[in-house]
């Protein structure tokens, strides 16, 4: 009898695969289910981004005011929409950081894809940058434009202060736009990195698992054979 209970059903074959779930990985995804802290992936990218925001916010606010503050009778049609556009600039920077800390704070969004675009170094901030120093670049080719179609009319201080301007400007806009053009170009080769990464990793799990998989059922085939040599032998 005793014999016969060692050969049951529930020891012949039938066994329990136990997956071991690693508690790193566990914890990871865990934590990356809250959107809390999906707004702070990438922190050097966001600081880098935020710094780069608050500048421009400085930037093009002073220049705005010292444009405007500057303007008179005989140059105030240049300064004024020059110091006004650098203002406008300014403003709508200020109110894309603005709109990210409140999003972030009501907590109102819970989709990655807006998250990603929306947070301090997501998706809007390089366009916004971007259009800003395309901007910049705009005011400052027409601003040497005309200087450099009057001043052969009508020289003077007026128009040098305007051909000046104008190469700030676009020494400003071209600064901006080289380096945006260099951070989206190191972000595509980090991403595309961590993508090869990443499905290098898979692979290799695929082929660990498939490693067990043939082991158990070399292991289970080898317990089936043990169990007919066995009843055959009590036969």
């Amino acid at each position: 009898m005793s014999e016969m209970e060692d050969y049951s059903p529930a020891r012949r074959g039938h066994r329990v695969l136990r997956v071991r779930l690693d508690p790193v990985l566990i914890q990871r995804r865990a934590l990356e289910e809250q959107v809390e802290l999906w707004w702070f992936r990438e922190p050097l990218r966001s600081l880098l981004c935020y710094c780069t925001s608050v500048g421009l916010v400085l930037g093009l606010g002073l220049g705005g005011v010292g444009l405007l503050s500057t303007t008179t009778s005989l140059s105030g049609e240049w300064r004024l929409g020059v110091g006004t556009t650098l203002c406008l600039l300014a403003l709508a920077v200020l109110l894309k950081q603005l709109l990210s800390s409140a999003v972030q704070d009501m907590n109102c969004i819970r989709s990655r894809r807006r998250i990603e675009q929306l947070k301090s170094g997501g998706c809007a901030d390089p366009v916004l940058i971007l259009v800003t120093g395309l901007a910049l670049l705009l005011c400052g080719g027409v601003l040497m434009h005309v200087a450099l179609a009057s001043g052969h009319h009508q020289p003077g201080q007026r128009l040098r202060d305007m051909f000046l301007s104008g190469m700030v400007l676009l020494g400003a806009g071209g600064t901006i736009e080289l380096a945006v053009g260099g951070y989206l170009l190191v972000v595509y080769l980090q991403e595309r990195r961590d993508r090869r990464v990443g499905q290098g990793r898979r692979a290799g799990r695929l082929r660990t698992r498939a490693v067990r998989v043939m082991t158990v059922s070399g292991q289970m085939n080898l317990a089936g054979r043990e169990a007919s040599s066995s009843r055959i032998s009590l036969i």
